[in-house]
């Protein structure tokens, strides 16, 4: 996988904090034996500040790292420092979604579940501008065309050597909501269609048509889940509304990344088959043409 340094800060924390809670470390103690304030604990801890050199390397001591170990997190300190292109972006996007954008990147695999849209990895650059610009996002006119370059950007780990691999289910609604007009839902779906077929290995898009009787999600939401190959990492997911979105970790008795998952895969059972979905696809398409 790609490195990145959101994924490299996220595991250097949770090795951190595993580590703390496997020894029953208070934070006064911390505070008085590395030498950094409780709010700086705090801060490192959430993931919101990488620690200095001088810090980590006490932290290490303090926690009992074996040499092999203190060398992988003085290597992931050094990768979490880095820029990834997401950051050349931070006047446009929130930290929480900045932070989604590097995780995705540094990822294995998504799963996704998207009910009226048609899943932003898999969207044409057409069908994007059309969102940001008919009122379904509200995005002022300066900003549209780098919104439409992050979604393009994004889009680039479907490709390459070590390509996201992605399964996403969605409904019905999101082939037959015309956003743009017909001519651009159109050429969405053909877009649809042919990523699928031509990404036979790594991408798995089914239906839950609205025909369906079983289905395991009856609402609107939208969410997402990584996976990742390194197995120290556990699944995050990524929960949004209309206008709010977050990322989801589970930590002590919360469940909620794991029943994610569970919904998700239940999903894809219940959904139509791979090639029935893109039957599908393009019987919808073509319906759209001769209307026109």
């Amino acid at each position: 996988m790609p490195e990145s340094p959101v994924v490299a800060s996220w595991e250097l924390t949770l090795r951190l904090r595993q580590r703390r809670a496997q020894l029953g470390i208070d934070v006064k103690t911390i505070v008085k034996e590395v030498g950094l304030s409780r709010s700086y604990w705090v801060l490192i801890e959430g993931d919101r500040r990488i620690p200095a050199v001088d810090k980590l390397r006490a932290l290490i001591q303090l926690f009992e790292f074996d040499a092999d170990e203190a060398a992988e997190l003085l290597a992931l300190r050094e990768v979490a420092r880095g820029r990834g292109w997401w950051t050349g972006y931070s006047a446009l996007f929130g930290p929480e979604l900045l932070r989604w954008y590097g995780l995705e990147y540094g990822a294995q695999r998504i799963r996704t579940y998207e009910s009226v849209l048609i899943p932003g990895l898999l969207q044409s650059e057409e069908y994007v501008r059309a969102l940001m610009v008919t009122g379904i996002a509200t995005v002022l006119p300066v900003q549209v065309e780098q919104r439409v370059e992050v979604r393009m950007r994004r889009q680039h780990r479907l490709e390459g050597d070590e390509p996201l691999h992605l399964s996403a289910v969605i409904g019905e609604a999101s082939l037959v909501q015309q956003i743009g007009g017909p001519t651009v839902q159109i050429r969405q779906l053909q877009h649809l269609a042919d990523t699928i077929e031509g990404h036979p290995d790594t991408i798995d898009v089914r239906l839950m048509p609205f025909t369906a009787t079983e289905r395991s999600i009856f609402s609107g939401a939208t969410f997402h889940l990584l996976d990742f190959a390194n197995p120290r990492l556990p699944t995050i997911a990524w929960h949004e509304s209309t206008v709010v979105g977050e990322v989801l970790e589970d930590k002590g008795n919360e469940t909620r990344v794991r029943d994610l998952g569970v919904i998700h895969d239940r999903a894809m059972s219940q959904a139509m088959g791979r090639e029935a979905t893109l039957d599908r696809i393009r019987a919808i398409a073509l319906g759209i043409q001769s209307t026109l």
